[in-house]
C-alpha cells in the first residue's frame, strides 16, 4: 500500500540524541588524518630494534613501548574510521577512510613482522636475564609467556613480512560479503500487520519472523531467502574463499587445523569444543520437546522453520521503546553494584550508543572502542524484547571493555572473545532473574519463560548448529573436497534437521540459512556464545546468592590478558574444562520448561 510506505532515513536524518558522538575520539575527519598521519610517520621508528631485542633489557623495553605507542595511537584511528563506515556503508569517503586506516595497518604490521620471530628466538635463560636487567619488563611476563606458548607457529621473519603484506588481501571475502549483503543487497519491501509497505532489511527481518501473522512473518522469510538464493553462487564464493584464507593461514603456520589455530591463539583447549557439541547433542531431547510444545500451543497442523520465532503467546510481544528498555536495564544491572550502574548510566548519557536503522547502516549490533576510546555500541533498535536483550547484551560487552581499559595496563588492554560472550551474556540472565522476580501477571511470566528458552533455543542450540556446521565446512576444503552451494545447502539441511527434529515441515530455503551468517567469516567464533550462556547462567546464579559472588565477577571483568582465560574463569568459580557448568545449564533450561508447562496449565484452567 503506497499511502503507507515507510521509508528508511538516510544517515543526515537521524536523531543526533540517538546516534553516538564520536568526537570523544577525534573532533572531524581532519584530525582523525592528521593523527593517521602522525602514526604513518613513526612506523619506522618500530624497524629501530629489528637485529637488537637481546641487546639488553633496556633495548628491550624501549622496542616494546615504541611497538605499543604507535599501535596504541592506530587503534584509536582505526575504531574512528571502522564506526564511521558502519554508521553508513554506502559513504564513499568514510569507506576511504577505513581503507586508509587499513593500509597504515597492513605497513605496521610489515614493519614489526620481525618483532615476535626475534623475541621468540631469545632463550630462556637470555629472557630472564634481560628481565633481571631491567625492572620494566616485570611487567610484560605474561605477555612473553603467552606468546611463547605458541613458538612452534611463528614463522622466520621473511616469511611473516610476506603474510602482513597479504593480509589485507585474505580480508577481501570478509569485506565483499559485508558490502554485499548491508550495502548493495536490496530485499525490496513487504506489508506488515497494518499493511504498510515496509522495507525488508537483514535487521528489520528479526522483527518480521517474529510475528504473530502468519503471512507476515511468512512473507518476510520467504522473500529474504528469495533474494539470497538469486546470489547463491557468489556467497558461495565468499565463504569458499574465507574458509580456504582460514585453513591456508592455519597450513603455513603449522597448526592441525583451522580450529586448532583459532582456539590455540586464545589459549582454549580444543576439548571444550568437543564438549560443548557432545554435550549439546545429548541434549537435544530439550529442543525437541520444546518444538513439539511450539507446534502445539501455535496451533499449527505444519511447523515450519519460519514459525520457530514467534512468541508462544500473543500477548506477549510487547512493544518495548528504547527508554523503557533503557530503564529495564538499569534495575537488571543493579545487583552489580553503584560503579558497574554508574558506567551503564555514561553509555546512556554520554551518547556510546547508535541506536535506529537507517539507510547504508550495517546490520545487527556489537560493541567497538579501543583502549583510549569509549566502547561504543551500534545497534539496528526495532521495539521488542530481542532489542532489549541485544541492548543489555551489548552493554554487558562494553562494561567488560570499560573495567579492563581502566585496571590493566595497555598490554593486558584487551580480552579474547572466549571471555567477552560470557560478561554479555550473564547480564542477560541478570534480566530474566529480574522480570521473573518483578513479574506477577500469569499470560506475562509466560513470555518471559517462552523468550529465556528462546534464549537457550538461539545462543546454545543454534550457535552450537552453527559450530558444527563450520566445523564440517572447514575439514571438507582442509580435505580438498569440491565446496559446491548442493553440498553445503545438503549438509545444512541434514545439520537443521538433526537439531530441530521431526516435528518440523522443512522447506528449501533453510538450506541456505548457511549464505547469510555473518559469524562464519570470523573463524571459529560462534561456538563462544554457547560455552559463553552456559557459564554466564551459573555467573549469574553466583551473583545474585552467594557471598563474593559480585567481587569475584567483577575480577574477571577487571582481568583483561592479564592471565590465561581458563584460568581467569576458574579464579571467578567456573571450570570450563569440565562438561559440569553446560549440564548446569541444561538443567536451568529444563526448569525453565517446567515451569513453561505449569504455567501454560494454570492458565488454561
Amino acid at each position: 500500500m503506497s499511502d503507507g510506505q515507510v521509508k528508511q532515513r538516510s544517515r543526515e536524518e537521524m536523531d543526533p540524541a540517538y546516534t553516538w558522538d564520536l568526537t570523544p575520539i577525534f573532533s572531524s575527519d581532519e584530525e582523525m588524518k592528521l593523527a593517521l598521519k602522525e602514526v604513518e610517520a613513526d612506523v619506522d621508528k618500530i624497524k629501530v630494534y629489528e637485529g637488537r631485542l637481546n641487546e639488553s633489557g633496556q633495548v628491550l623495553l624501549e622496542a616494546i613501548e615504541t611497538l605499543h605507542n604507535v599501535e596504541r595511537r592506530f587503534f584509536k584511528i582505526y575504531n574512528y574510521t571502522n564506526l564511521k563506515k558502519d554508521q553508513d556503508t554506502a559513504n564513499s569517503l568514510s569507506q576511504s577512510h577505513y581503507q586508509e586506516a587499513v593500509a597504515v595497518w597492513t605497513s605496521i604490521q610489515a614493519v614489526s613482522s620481525y618483532f615476535t620471530p626475534e623475541l621468540l628466538a631469545i632463550s630462556d635463560e637470555d629472557l630472564a636475564k634481560r628481565i633481571e636487567e631491567e625492572d620494566g619488563l616485570a611487567l610484560y611476563r605474561q605477555f612473553f609467556d603467552a606468546l611463547r606458548q605458541n613458538k612452534a607457529h611463528v614463522l622466520p621473519k621473511e616469511q611473516e613480512v610476506l603474510l602482513a603484506k597479504a593480509s589485507e588481501i585474505f580480508s577481501g571475502a570478509k569485506e565483499a560479503y559485508s558490502n554485499l549483503t548491508n550495502a548493495d543487497m536490496d530485499f525490496g519491501s513487504i506489508e506488515d500487520e497494518e499493511g504498510h509497505s515496509v522495507p525488508l532489511t537483514e535487521g528489520s527481518f528479526i522483527s518480521y519472523i517474529q510475528s504473530t501473522d502468519l503471512r507476515v512473518r511468512t512473507q518476510a522469510y520467504e522473500q529474504l531467502y528469495s533474494h539470497i538464493r538469486g546470489v547463491k553462487n557468489t556467497l558461495l564464493t565468499t565463504l569458499k574463499t574465507q574458509i580456504k584464507t582460514h585453513n591456508f593461514e592455519a597450513d603455513v603456520r603449522g597448526y592441525k587445523s583451522a580450529r586448532h589455530k583459532a582456539l590455540s591463539e586464545n589459549h582454549v583447549p580444543e576439548s571444550v569444543y568437543d564438549t560443548l557439541v557432545k554435550e549439546v547433542n545429548d541434549h537435544l531431547h530439550i529442543l525437541h520437546r520444546y518444538v513439539s510444545l511450539r507446534k502445539k500451543m501455535l496451533g499449527l497442523d505444519n511447523l515450519k522453520m519460519s514459525d520457530m520465532y514467534v512468541p508462544l503467546v500473543a500477548e506477549s510481544k510487547e512493544k518495548v521503546p528504547f527508554e523503557e528498555a533503557k530503564a529495564q536495564v538499569l534495575e537488571a544491572v543493579k545487583p552489580l553494584g553503584e560503579d558497574y550502574l554508574a558506567i551503564i548510566n555514561r553509555a546512556f548519557e554520554e551518547r556510546w550508543i547508535d541506536v535506529y536503522e537507517n539507510k547504508g547502516k550495517r546490520s545487527g549490533g556489537y560493541s567497538s572502542g579501543m583502549y583510549d576510546t569509549n566502547p561504543y555500541i551500534l545497534l539496528n533498535w526495532h521495539d521488542d524484547v530481542s532489542n532489549l536483550f541485544t541492548l543489555i547484551h551489548e552493554l554487558g560487552h562494553s562494561a567488560h571493555s570499560y573495567y579492563t581499559w581502566h585496571n590493566q595496563p595497555y598490554v593486558y588492554g584487551d580480552y579474547p572473545i572466549f571471555l567477552a560472550e560470557i560478561a554479555s551474556t550473564t547480564n542477560e540472565c541478570l534480566l530474566t532473574e529480574y522480570q521473573l522476580a518483578t513479574e506477577t501477571d500469569p499470560v506475562k511470566r509466560l513470555g518471559i519463560l517462552n523468550y529465556a528458552i528462546e534464549r537457550f533455543k538461539s545462543t546454545i542450540f543454534r550457535q552450537t548448529q552453527f559450530a558444527e556446521f563450520e566445523q564440517w565446512v572447514h575439514k571438507a576444503d582442509q580435505n580438498k573436497e569440491a565446496l559446491t552451494v548442493d553440498k553445503l545447502v545438503e549438509a545444512y539441511s541434514e545439520l537443521n534437521r538433526r537439531y530441530y527434529g521431526e516435528e518440523v515441515d522443512y522447506d528449501d530455503n533453510i538450506g541456505y540459512e548457511w549464505a547469510r551468517i555473518p559469524h562464519f567469516y570470523y573463524d571459529f567464533y560462534v561456538y563462544q556464545y554457547a560455552t559463553g550462556m552456559a557459564a554466564a547462567s551459573s555467573l549469574a546464579d553466583k551473583i545474585l546468592n552467594e557471598e563474593g559472588g559480585v567481587e569475584r565477577y567483577k575480577n574477571y571483568l577487571k582481568a583483561g590478558t592479564s592471565d590465561y582465560p581458563i584460568n581467569v574463569m576458574k579464579a571467578a568459580g567456573i571450570d570450563m574444562t569440565k562438561p559440569d557448568y553446560l549440564r548446569q545449564a541444561f538443567k536451568v533450561l529444563e526448569g525453565y520448561m517446567d515451569q513453561l508447562e505449569d504455567l501454560l496449565e494454570e492458565i488454561k484452567a
